[in-house]
């Protein structure tokens, strides 16, 4: 129909139901509407069902395998002994000095460089230190350490030709660990430096020395009396390390005490037997 002039009539669109394909596919839509007015919208079943079929072509399962028990690791070698093969150990003092700067198994190396102890054979006193000093080169016992020492031999008036200076470890070893160094055998090194060294009394200051003297630590507070080396034993005395005698006044007082009482008030300066 053709509308007045300026004015355009329009038709509704009349949209027209998609017809059934077929009453099958109607009566199965029929059915799925009942079932879910009634409130069921799945199905259960008690028989397992291979909803994906067989794959065409698929290879079989494969047997689990079992598991080859592990090889146990190689036991790795033991380390070898701090000093090397003690039959090359040396036989005299100074031929000690020069292999304490050299072998290589005494330490791991580090960055201070290794210092001899110093003294002669049959000193009168041995003084046991746990290292060199941090700023040591040439000579052990340089810095506040040593002076407190020197100050205390000079006290019991022992000059510096009556002692042997000596340490466990040939460096200044920050952070040394103890344990190791005990399990890997210094004591048997320290052993044989005393026996070398022949000292008539030893002095051993710090507590860290104590297992390679033979003092097991679980016996509690130390009482260090004698020392026991190759084929002989010297006197000894056992006190803090030099570092903490510095922190401490009442320690000073106590290891002065203690040297008196070791020694029977005796000052080397006086004459005696």
């Amino acid at each position: 129909m053709i509308a007045a002039a300026g004015q355009v009539k329009t038709q509704p669109l009349l949209i027209m139901p998609t017809p059934t394909s077929s009453v099958l596919a109607r009566d199965i839509a029929a059915a799925l509407d009942w079932w879910r007015e009634a409130g069921v919208d799945a199905t259960f079943g008690d028989t397992p069902r291979k909803w994906l079929g067989e794959q065409k072509g698929a290879a079989p399962a494969a047997e689990p395998s079992q598991t080859a028990a592990a090889a146990p690791l190689p036991t790795p070698p033991p380390a070898p002994a701090i000093g090397g093969d003690r039959a090359r150990w040396p036989g005299d003092l100074e031929s000690f000095r020069n292999w304490w700067l050299e072998e290589p198994s005494l330490d791991e190396g580090g960055l201070a460089p290794r210092i001899a102890p110093r003294g002669d054979v049959g000193a009168e006193l041995m003084v046991l230190v746990a290292m060199p000093e941090e700023h040591d080169r040439e000579t052990i016992l340089t810095g506040r350490e040593g002076q407190l020492l020197s100050g205390f031999l000079a006290a019991a008036g022992l000059p510096d030709e009556r002692v042997y200076l000596a340490s466990v470890l040939p460096r200044h070893t920050p952070m040394a660990d103890w344990r190791q160094i005990t399990a890997d055998g210094m004591g048997a090194v320290l052993a044989h430096h005393v026996m070398l060294a022949r000292p008539k009394r030893l002095l051993v200051l710090g507590q860290s020395i104590l297992p390679l003297c033979g003092h097991d630590p679980a016996q509690g507070s130390p009482n260090l009396q004698s020392f026991n080396h190759e084929g002989g034993r010297v006197p000894a005395l056992h006190e803090a390390g030099l570092d903490r005698l510095l922190a401490k006044p009442a320690l000073r007082a106590r290891l002065w005490q203690r040297w008196l009482d070791w020694t029977d008030g005796q000052t080397w300066d006086e004459p005696h037997g």
